[in-house]
Parts: structure tokens; C-alpha cells; sequence
């Protein structure tokens, strides 16, 4: 039913092929639409939409450590390095089989 089809991309002008498997999968998920751009400028196009996850600093509750954890520490709730954060999660599913 589907056939590759040769396509222009937007951004390089270059050809690409919009092969059958694509198309098929393009209408299992229900998008009307032919890609605009080729896979190596949709890649890059992602890769310059993703946002730099802000780092805040906070000290371990564990050890003691400086760190950076990717949320806004609360007063009176704990905050672990990835070192202890590792330990905890491993020890958890331990305590969880007693």
C-alpha cells in the first residue's frame, strides 16, 4: 500500500526518502502530515529545542557533601549526593522483601 516517496528537506534542501515503513508508521499514529525535514536536521532541530536543566546547590543530608541536584531544595526535607541517593535507592528494594 505505502511506497517510499523522495521528499525535500525545509532547512538543508536536501532529498530524503520517506520510505514505506515510515509512512505506515506515520498512520498508526494518526499524523496527517509528511516530515518537513530530514532525520539528521530533525535531529539536530531536538537537540537545540532540549533545555539545559537548571542545577541548584544543596548539601547532603547523609554525608555532608556540597552538591547539585536538579530541583529547589525545601527546608526540612532531605537532599542526598548521587553517591547516597545510589546507596538508599539500592538498600530500598532490600527493606522492601523483609
Amino acid at each position: 500500500m505505502y511506497e517510499d516517496e523522495k521528499l525535500v528537506c525545509e532547512d538543508c534542501q536536501k532529498e530524503f526518502v520517506f520510505t514505506a515503513g515510515e509512512q505506515e508508521f506515520y498512520a498508526e499514529k494518526g499524523l496527517v502530515n509528511k516530515p518537513k525535514r530530514c532525520p539528521e536536521c530533525r535531529k539536530a532541530r531536538r537537540r537545540n529545542n532540549r533545555r539545559e536543566r537548571r542545577m541548584y546547590d544543596a548539601v547532603c543530608s547523609k554525608c555532608g557533601t556540597q552538591t547539585q541536584v536538579p530541583f529547589k531544595p525545601v527546608p526540612g526535607r532531605e537532599v542526598y549526593c548521587k553517591e547516597c541517593f545510589k546507596q538508599i535507592s539500592e538498600a530500598a528494594p532490600a527493606a522492601d522483601a523483609e
